[in-house]
């Protein structure tokens, strides 16, 4: 690989030698501390007088030609880019953190305890209008995904539960998702007495909370505190400043 050329002075520096390094620094520590490019103009008024400054940002272009970052010059001005060759190792994963609103949990609660389940159905238990974004942060967050459709009129969009959902929440099976006496002894259910439905098993039902549609449930989404967090990972590309060249 081409070496850059050297930037220090020479053994025996003369006076002029000096001036252009000095004129290289100050111009160097402009262009790094600038927020964007930094014209010629603009560099020429804060280094010694008579310093060639097309030249010496030229030597100091080809000190970085080689190096994992490179001075470029881009509309008008001069600026350090990232190698672009090394676009593929700027990039690191990092984990995001979102709560889920009321609305989300009770929606991903319905799915898991009833899936396959359509919209329609989520609405008709929660017994409110699921907002349009409900299922996007569920699908985003990879706790639910489609399965099918159902064999009826308009042929509707069935939704499950996820591994990544099973993972999350430490389940083996879905046959581990807490029973109806476990969640009225933590106080998520009313009370519900089989016999009195004429059934042989309670139905889970969840708490409703009154919305107006769309709006409340991104107004829940923003503001509910309590609430679970989902979880989801993107790729953050660490360009410094303004990317690849």
């Amino acid at each position: 690989m081409t070496e850059s050329p050297e930037l220090s002075p020479s053994a025996e520096p003369t006076e002029d030698g000096e001036r252009a390094a000095q004129a290289r620094r100050i111009m160097e520590a402009m262009i790094f501390a600038a927020g964007g490019p930094i014209d010629a103009a603009t560099l020429a008024a804060q280094v010694p007088a008579g310093t060639d400054v097309e030249g010496e940002l030229a030597t100091l272009a080809a000190y970085y030609e080689h190096r994992g970052i490179r001075l470029v010059k881009v509309a008008g001005g001069w600026t350090f880019r990232t190698a672009a060759d090394l676009a593929d190792h700027l990039a690191v994963h990092r984990v995001v953190r979102r709560r889920l609103s009321r609305a989300a949990l009770e929606t991903l609660a319905i799915i898991a305890y009833h899936q396959p389940v359509t919209r329609a159905e989520v609405e008709e238990i929660r017994g409110v209008h699921l907002g349009r974004g409900t299922l996007d942060i569920l699908l985003d967050a990879g706790w639910i995904a489609p399965k099918g459709r159902r064999r009826t009129p308009g042929r509707p969009v069935t939704w499950v539960t996820t591994s990544a959902f099973m993972e999350h929440f430490g389940l083996e099976s879905l046959d581990d998702l807490p029973g109806v006496d476990e969640l009225e002894a933590a106080g998520l259910l009313d009370s519900v007495d089989p016999a009195a439905e004429g059934q042989d098993e309670a139905p889970v039902q969840l708490p409703v909370e009154e919305d107006d549609g769309d709006a409340t449930d991104i107004a829940e989404d923003a503001e509910e505190d309590d609430s679970a967090e989902a979880i989801s990972t993107t790729v953050v590309p660490l360009s410094g400043r303004g990317g690849p060249a």
